[in-house]
């Protein structure tokens, strides 16, 4: 299963967290949200299909996230998890740990924001600039 979320850059998107990387549907970011790659984003967590829900809280589910914009693209692995709640209306968070809370959309995942190759992150500190938040399901 396939989602697609589409999203703007901001020119503060800083990408440089070591744990978590996120998009939210809010369009004013401050430096302080280190983790953000996309701001304006079309759907939040609570936004995502009921099915596509479903399978994320399988603990045996493999997500995988590809964040693209411009002819990037950057692709983290992750699992689901069955204390999902994804009701959160703005944002949408990957974690490296395993800790769920109702922004988290995949857990244990092999990379996070700080790993974004620099060159897509300047892409994407355009304000406008549109990119795409992929989320798949296995």
């Amino acid at each position: 299963m396939r989602f697609e979320i589409q999203f703007s850059g901001h020119k503060n998107i800083r990408s440089n967290h070591s744990m978590t990387l996120e998009i939210t549907k809010e369009t004013h970011l401050t430096p302080r949200g280190d983790c953000i790659v996309g701001v304006g984003a079309h759907s939040g967590c609570a936004g995502l299909p009921e099915d596509l829900k479903n399978k994320l809280r399988n603990p045996d589910s493999k997500v995988t996230i590809q964040v693209i914009a411009d002819g990037h693209k950057f692709e983290i692995n992750g699992t689901g998890h069955p204390d999902l709640a994804l009701s959160h209306p703005e944002d949408i968070v990957i974690r490296k740990s395993d800790f769920v809370c109702p922004r988290t959309l995949a857990i244990k995942c092999d990379k996070a924001s700080d790993i974004m190759p620099r060159e897509m992150v300047a892409v994407l500190q355009n304000p406008d600039i549109k990119g795409t938040f992929s989320i798949i399901v296995e």
